[in-house]
C-alpha cells in the first residue's frame, strides 16, 4: 500500500518550465502594464504626451523644457513609455518621438480613439480594491456615488471621444426618422446622464431641440450644469432623478448610454422610459459591445468591460432595488429581453463599433 506521502507526491501536477517561464513573463508584462497606468496619467496631466506630439523627435531636456518639468523625472518617464512602446526612441540619438498612431491614442484630444481618459477610471479601482473585495463578502453592492472621484470624471474622459466621433455621424442617423425630429425641434431626456458629456454633443447638434439629461448622482448633475453654461447652451438642463422616477411627458427621443447595465431594475426603467414617450417616440440604449455568451467576450474588448463589471457595474446593480446585476457584458440577447420586459414592441441594433452597442427601441 502506498504511503500518504507517496500518495500526495503522486498527485502533484508537473510543472512543464517552459510554460511556467512563459506565463511568468506574461505576469511581468501586466506587472508593467499595471505600473505603467500611473504614468499615462502623469504623462495626461502634464501635457507629456502632446508636447512630445508636437515637438518630437526631442531629447528628455527639450520636453521638460516645453512642459515646465523636471528634465531627470522626465527622461525617466520617457524610458517607461519607451519600454512600453508607447512612445518611440531612437537608440543612438536617445531622441524620443510619437507616431501618429500613438498620438491618436495619446496625445490628441480630439482623436475619436484617445483612451486616456480611461486611466483616470482605472485610478478609481485602485483607490476603492478594499471596498470592492469587501463587497464580495455581502449582498450590499457598493453604491455609484461611494466610488472614488476619479471614477466619474475618468468615466466621462473615456467615453467622450467615442460620442463625438459617432453619435452625431453614425448613431442617431441609424434611428428611424429620429434625426428629421431633432432637426425640427423635439424634446429629449437623457436618462443617466452623467457629466453630460452625450447631452452636450447633442444639443450643441440640434439646438431647434430641447434635451434635459437626468442622473440620481447629484455631483455629476452639478458638473454638467457647469460644462453646460461654459458651452453656452441654452437648449439644455440637468435635473437629479433616478432612471424610474424623472419627470415628464410626450419625449420624442429618450437615451441611455453606458448606465442601463449599472441600474439594479433596468427593465423598471424601461417600462418609465416608455410610459414618458410618445406614441411614436424612440429609446435608444448604448452598451458596451458584448456576445450572448461568455465565450464571445473573452477576449480583449471583453476583458476590460469584465474588469469594470467587476468592481463597478454589478455592484452599483447589486446596491439598487431588485438587482438584476446585467453586468457589462450582459449582451444583445439578455439586453433586448429586459427591454421587453419593460413594455416595449420593437427592438434591434441600429449600429455598433468594436466599443459600442446601439439598440432602438419603439412601443
Amino acid at each position: 500500500m502506498k504511503s500518504q506521502t507517496e500518495t500526495k507526491q503522486n498527485a502533484t501536477p508537473q510543472v512543464d518550465e517552459a510554460k511556467l517561464h512563459e506565463f511568468l513573463i506574461k505576469m511581468v508584462t501586466e506587472l508593467g502594464a499595471a505600473a505603467t497606468g500611473a504614468l499615462v496619467l502623469v504623462g495626461e496631466r502634464l501635457g507629456l504626451y502632446q508636447a512630445l506630439s508636437e515637438n518630437g523627435p526631442c531629447s528628455a531636456e527639450t520636453l521638460a523644457k516645453a512642459t515646465g518639468t523636471n528634465p531627470r523625472l522626465v527622461r525617466e518617464w520617457l524610458s517607461n513609455q519607451a519600454a512600453s512602446g508607447y512612445v518611440d526612441c531612437d537608440a543612438q540619438s536617445e531622441l524620443f518621438s510619437m507616431s501618429p498612431e500613438q498620438s491618436m491614442a495619446l496625445a490628441d484630444p480630439e482623436s475619436p480613439v484617445l483612451l486616456t481618459g480611461g486611466y483616470y477610471a482605472i485610478a478609481s479601482l485602485y483607490a476603492d480594491h478594499e471596498k470592492v473585495a469587501e463587497s464580495f463578502k455581502s449582498n450590499e453592492g457598493i453604491a455609484w456615488g461611494d466610488h472614488d472621484s476619479c471614477l466619474f470624471c475618468g468615466t466621462e474622459k473615456f467615453f467622450r471621444p467615442s460620442y463625438k466621433a459617432h453619435l452625431i455621424q453614425d448613431w442617431l442617423p441609424s434611428l428611424e426618422g429620429v434625426e428629421a425630429k431633432l432637426n425640427a425641434g423635439a424634446k429629449v431626456a437623457d436618462v443617466g446622464c452623467g457629466f453630460g458629456a452625450s447631452t452636450l454633443v447633442m444639443a450643441e447638434r440640434y439646438p431647434e431641440t430641447e434635451f434635459v439629461g437626468y442622473d440620481y448622482h447629484e455631483p455629476s448633475i452639478l458638473q454638467a450644469r457647469k460644462l453646460a453654461a461654459e458651452a453656452g447652451l441654452s437648449n439644455v438642463r440637468f435635473e437629479v432623478a433616478k432612471a424610474k422616477e424623472f419627470k415628464g411627458k410626450g419625449y420624442d427621443l429618450i437615451t441611455m448610454f453606458d448606465c442601463l447595465h449599472d441600474m439594479g431594475d433596468p427593465a423598471g426603467a424601461a417600462a418609465h422610459i416608455k410610459d414618458a414617450l410618445k406614441d411614436d417616440g424612440t429609446m435608444m440604449v448604448v452598451e458596451p459591445m458584448a456576445g450572448n455568451s461568455l465565450s464571445d467576450n473573452l477576449n480583449p474588448v471583453g476583458r476590460v468591460y469584465y474588469a469594470f463589471s467587476t468592481t463597478v457595474c454589478t455592484p452599483s446593480s447589486l446596491s439598487q432595488e431588485v438587482q438584476a446585476a446585467l453586468g457589462a457584458q450582459a449582451g444583445e440577447g439578455r439586453l433586448k429581453a429586459v427591454i421587453e420586459e419593460g413594455g416595449f414592441g420593437k427592438v434591434r441594433r441600429a449600429a455598433e463599433t468594436p466599443f459600442n452597442m446601439v439598440l432602438e427601441a419603439r412601443k
